[in-house]
């Protein structure tokens, strides 16, 4: 929506160049709660991963743990976890690359999107032209804000198009929308396919030569062989089918269950995406309802409460506005499911042919293999707030990772010798901060 040309470069070079800070409230504590509250700051882990692990040193079930939302791997996160332990046991948990801060004891649980935010501080490497000469750091500062006033022209404020990221989908192996489809068609051979055997972008060659082995096989011990250990999902999957051959619902249920809904989620979050892109093209405002748009209040904390949403019509149609303008309601966009709202008109049509090209005509949503992963679907606002956003020049990184010491491929778009910036911003709960990275970098989708 904003023309500027970015400033290129690449995100994560370095695990310190990502942290993430859960902006949100301690439980109510009471020193006879059944749980554990800590605050938990892992370094380079996956949070599912570091969840299992805890559990396990806690001697409980992963399940018994609580946490507001998954944050990124390759980055430095700090979240509020509510562990089912006693607090001595959860004290003397020690485990790499993390440190474990107890608060104290509640009867309160966290559940995912209680948080009310995330603090980003993230820097990006290597700026440059679309052309691929480097920028110096003051040239890029200049093409920040250039691009923040664009945004602010377009969008009314500090805010940009609500996106969904894609980390979501895999930014060098898109998968999880694959799998998500095979799921709600109740085809879990094909998700299992999927998940084990699409190839990927620099994942490396051990990965690639594990998945062309499935692919080419089918034989879940000959390709276990082949399995890298950092591939544990994968792994975990074909360990259950060499026990249970033709068992595809059950090695679908060793992933997480949290990973298992974020499949369908993902499939859900392309359809919202495309009806977004619909949206824009056809040349309306995505902060401006407009006659056949569902609207909804907007919270103090960036979220939207979709218990309330109304259809603008032509007697409410200036009142929506008015309130749009004054930051009370959002127009939102549908994330389609079980029971799904969808607006009606010009917005209703892009709706519809976002959910045709995910491939979702016709889908009814309910997984009778497993009824937990059935989503009754619900509303997403077009546009999301950002705010308390600095910009500086960073330092230069004395420890970047491999691709770094390869140099830019074809395609690629940054410079070794472009400069380094660090942007600090707060976003709501369940926004991705590579959505907000990729209106300023410009970047393909696998620089982030």
């Amino acid at each position: 929506m904003v023309s500027a040309e970015g400033i290129g470069g690449l995100l994560k070079t370095r695990v310190e160049d990502f942290r993430v800070e859960e902006s949100s409230k301690v439980p109510a504590l009471d020193d006879k709660g059944r749980f554990t509250v800590a605050r938990v700051t892992m370094t380079n882990w996956e949070t599912n991963r570091y969840l299992r692990r805890l559990a396990r040193a806690c001697g409980i079930n992963k399940n018994r743990i609580f946490s507001s939302g998954l944050k990124d791997k390759r980055a430095i996160t700090t979240q509020i976890l509510v562990i089912d332990a006693p607090r001595r046991k959860v004290e003397s948990v020690e485990i790499p690359d993390s440190t474990i801060e107890v608060l104290g004891r509640t009867h309160q649980k966290v559940a995912m999107g209680d948080h009310d935010g995330n603090r980003f501080t993230i820097t990006v490497r290597g700026c440059c032209d679309i052309s691929g000469s480097p920028i110096d750091a003051k040239e890029a500062m200049r093409r920040v804000n250039e691009i923040r006033d664009g945004l602010a022209k377009s969008m009314g404020s500090d805010a940009f198009p609500n996106w969904i990221g894609p980390q979501r989908f895999g930014s060098t192996r898109p998968v999880t929308p694959q799998v998500g489809a095979a799921v709600i068609d109740g085809d879990f051979e094909r998700a299992v396919d999927l998940y084990v055997g699409m190839e990927g972008t620099r994942e490396g060659p051990e990965a690639a030569a594990f998945r062309a082995s499935w692919r080419d096989t089918r034989d879940p011990s000959k390709s276990l062989e082949l399995a890298p250990k950092r591939l544990g999902y994968e792994s975990a999957m074909l360990q259950h089918l060499a026990k249970k051959p033709d068992d595809y619902i059950g090695a679908f249920k060793t992933l997480p269950n949290s990973l298992q809904l974020l499949m369908v989620h993902s499939i859900q979050s392309l359809a919202f995406n495309h009806a977004l892109s619909e949206r824009i093209a056809s040349g309306l405002s995505l902060i401006e309802p407009v006659e056949g748009d569902l609207v909804a209040p907007l919270l103090s904390n960036g979220r939207i409460d979709v218990g309330k949403m109304a259809h603008v019509s032509a007697t409410n149609l200036e009142r929506c506005r008015r309130n749009c303008k004054l930051g009370r309601l959002v127009v939102t966009g549908t994330l389609p499911g079980r029971d799904s709202s969808f607006a009606e008109g010009a917005p209703g049509k892009n709706e519809e042919e976002g959910v045709r090209q995910a491939g979702l005509e016709g889908v009814e949503w309910t997984v009778k293999q497993i009824p937990r992963l059935t989503t009754s679907g619900t509303r997403r606002a077009l546009s999301v707030p950002f705010r308390d956003i600095s910009v500086e020049q960073a330092p230069e990184a004395n420890t970047p990772f491999q691709r770094w010491e390869d140099g830019p491929m074809e395609g690629d778009r940054w410079h070794p010798e472009g400069a380094s910036l660090r942007l600090r911003f707060t976003l709501p709960a369940g926004v991705y901060a590579t959505v907000m990275m990729r209106e300023i970098m410009r970047s393909p989708l696998d620089h982030y």
